[in-house]
């Protein structure tokens, strides 16, 4: 995965609330054996003139900023997959009194593939809403900042999540960084079973 710490980059925003990971990834896709193509698919059966990924001010935006409730519905790593391959670094989201700015299971495989989800209240939100499509943003992961129009705020992470996006490892890498002490443990470890008299 690719480590995010500190990143300058193009907004585009598509502030729709509960947008669900079969608008982000239409179910028909599912069934590819390739982990990769999923960029070019993205919205796939929302596209058009008038979407705003589709918009010239919107040509190498590398940063989305949504509604509330992002990623709702069905479990689907490919929605993160063609978020990602369509070349965005980060999803910013909005924080309301009932909703979350993304669904549990979304987040979490977010995290697993590396893709950084800042969420935002209503207030701060707004000002990434109203710079528009082709403002540049930054996000800092290390200082939880996220800066628009000379505007920064803060955001929450939680820190196991923060330091494994910054130092680019899924869950797989993660555990890995143990590997000599689980290497140590499997070498005294001589039974699998409880030994019974």
């Amino acid at each position: 995965m690719q480590a995010f710490t500190k990143h300058t980059g193009m907004q585009v925003v598509y502030n729709e609330d509960h947008v669900d990971t079969d608008r982000i990834i239409p179910a028909r896709f599912l069934s590819r054996v390739e982990r990769t193509g999923f960029g070019e698919l993205l919205f796939s059966d929302v596209r058009g003139p008038n979407f705003p990924l589709d918009q010239p001010e919107a040509k190498g935006s590398d940063v989305l900023v949504v509604g509330t409730n992002f990623g709702c519905g069905s479990s689907r790593e490919h929605a993160v997959w063609a978020i990602q391959q369509a070349g965005f670094r980060a999803v910013i989201g909005r924080i309301d009194e009932q909703t979350p700015g993304f669904s549990d299971i979304f987040r979490q495989n977010s995290a697993n593939c590396g893709l950084l989800l800042v969420e935002l209240p209503q207030a701060d939100h707004q000002a990434f809403v109203a710079a528009g499509t082709g403002a540049e943003v930054t996000i800092d992961l290390g200082a939880q900042t996220a800066t628009v129009n000379g505007q920064t705020f803060r955001f929450e992470i939680a820190e196991t999540l923060k330091q494994q996006i910054m130092a680019g490892l899924d869950l797989i890498g993660t555990t890995m960084e143990y590997e000599n002490e689980i290497e140590a443990f499997e070498k005294k470890w001589d039974s699998f079973a409880p030994i019974t008299n």
